[in-house]
């Protein structure tokens, strides 16, 4: 299991300069609204995102895990617990194909627990993908997208 942070910055280029700095790594993928650094000490994976237009704020938390069962057994775990918001399976996401569970916590943060089945080539900007993070249960926004 490997955390997995989505940060809000202002701008990719000067934040993966930072985090290069930081970790030592360039980042495994980049665009000018999107990079992603895929950290093995610490564990982390760590995507930068300019394009929702929010400043300094968490976009989403998540947890990646490494197969089939495990993301059935968080599945389980969270429809018991009755905070499963969506589910998808298959998703085409960050540049990634992609099985998700979405839920959030009381504050509004969105989690994530997703598997990757297979890294896609880099062919548009984010926010030309449809990638969506479910709002907050009581918000007036269905989910926040790549591009809203």
């Amino acid at each position: 299991m490997r955390p997995h942070i989505s940060l809000d910055v202002r701008h990719v280029p000067a934040s993966v300069e930072f985090y290069r700095k930081v970790f030592g790594v360039a980042p495994q993928k980049q665009t000018d609204d999107y990079a992603k650094f895929d950290l093995t000490a610490p564990a982390l994976n760590l995507s930068l995102v300019s394009s929702t237009g929010r400043i300094s704020s968490v976009d989403h938390l998540g947890i990646e895990v490494d197969s089939l069962e495990e993301i059935a057994q968080w599945k389980s775990r969270l429809q018991t617990a009755g905070v499963l918001e969506r589910a998808e399976d298959n998703k085409t996401c960050c540049f990634a194909r992609q099985d998700k569970l979405w839920f959030t916590d009381p504050d509004g943060n969105a989690w994530e627990v997703f598997l990757v089945h297979e890294q896609l080539a880099i062919d548009s900007p984010l926010s030309q993908t449809g990638c969506c993070v479910p709002a907050h249960p009581g918000a007036t926004q269905a989910a926040t997208c790549a591009g809203s």
